[in-house]
């Protein structure tokens, strides 16, 4: 069954933009972030490992034109494809010294590059960083998105899993950067131990009400030496039932606004030291359940966003 019958899909969204096939390129930076260092918090949030996400990427000691140059030759081979996003992936990628944030930037500028794809934290996003992106996009005719990781609108789930910001702070960047007419894309976990379906709501009708452009969903997964992985050793957490979760996504999905792009409805973990993940499924087997559910109730993105401008006032 075809998955734009039911959200609108990311790869369909990028075709139409780009007019072709566009695939992201990771890029791996050796950096880290403020709730690790001691900036906001130690020890990093609760579920995150030492890796951070980027346990498919390039070692990091590499530099970034050639982290692009040795993916963006193997997906052309293998894929004949032309036009590709540079994708900032792991840990904090706006927590360096701006000089030398515009040099890594400047990197990922050539050509067949369409698109710089950033992924960061609410708290570190400020208008000197984004003045510089928008001569970047300016200058080079290249599109910027933003990447925030959020997790939850749940602040109080935000200090339990030692994120080290609230929710304010992502309202003040997506605000931030909407100034500037970049993309946002924030990324949720809809599987967290202390969230309920009230938050599930509350996410998607936070994100709809703040005209983000895309949303990417993860489902939790536990990795070994975190402070999750020890929780979860000593039965600490009580973990959601897949079936919960396909009902999650269901739900996040029909509060969301049709216009928003889903990037992924779940994600992967590395094969080493990993605990818990996706209840022992492969993940497309999940996401075919969430369509073939979705199928079934005639439901789909958007059917109960009624709730923005003025809903009681319809009345009169």
């Amino acid at each position: 069954m075809g998955e734009n019958k039911f959200y609108r899909v990311y790869s369909t969204y990028l075709k139409e933009k780009y007019g072709e096939k566009v695939y992201k390129l990771p890029i791996n930076l050796p950096v880290t972030c403020p709730n690790r260092d001691g900036c906001v918090g130690y020890g990093g949030c609760i579920f995150c490992g030492e890796e951070g996400a980027g346990f498919e990427n390039i070692e990091n000691t590499v530099p970034v034109k050639e982290q692009i140059l040795k993916n963006m030759e193997y997906i052309k081979k293998r894929y004949k494809a032309k036009k590709f996003i540079a994708y900032f992936q792991n840990f904090t990628n706006t927590y360096m010294e701006l000089e030398e944030f515009k040099k890594v930037i400047k990197q990922a500028i050539m050509g067949d590059i369409v698109e710089i794809s950033i992924s960061t934290r609410p708290d570190c996003i400020s208008d000197e960083y984004l003045e510089f992106l928008d001569t970047v996009k300016k200058d080079h005719d290249i599109d910027i998105t933003i990447e925030l990781g959020l997790q939850t609108v749940n602040y109080h789930t935000l200090k339990k899993i030692n994120r080290g910001h609230t929710l304010s702070e992502f309202i003040d960047s997506v605000l931030r950067i909407k100034k500037y007419g970049f993309e946002i894309c924030v990324h949720l976990i809809l599987n967290l131990p202390w969230d309920n379906r009230i938050d599930v709501i509350e996410n998607a009708k936070l994100l709809s009400a703040l005209k983000v452009n895309h949303v990417k969903l993860h489902s939790l997964y536990i990795v070994e030496n975190t402070v999750l992985g020890k929780m979860y050793k000593e039965n600490k957490v009580k973990l959601n039932s897949k079936k919960d979760y396909i009902e999650s996504v269901i739900t996040f999905l029909e509060y969301l606004h049709p216009d928003i792009v889903v990037q992924r409805l779940l994600g992967r973990a590395p094969k080493e030291n990993t605990l818990f993940v996706n209840w022992n499924t492969s993940w497309w087997k999940i996401k075919d359940e969430i369509l073939a559910e979705m199928e079934q109730r005639e439901t789909y993105q958007g059917k109960k966003c009624n709730y923005l401008n003025g809903k009681a006032l319809k009345k009169f």
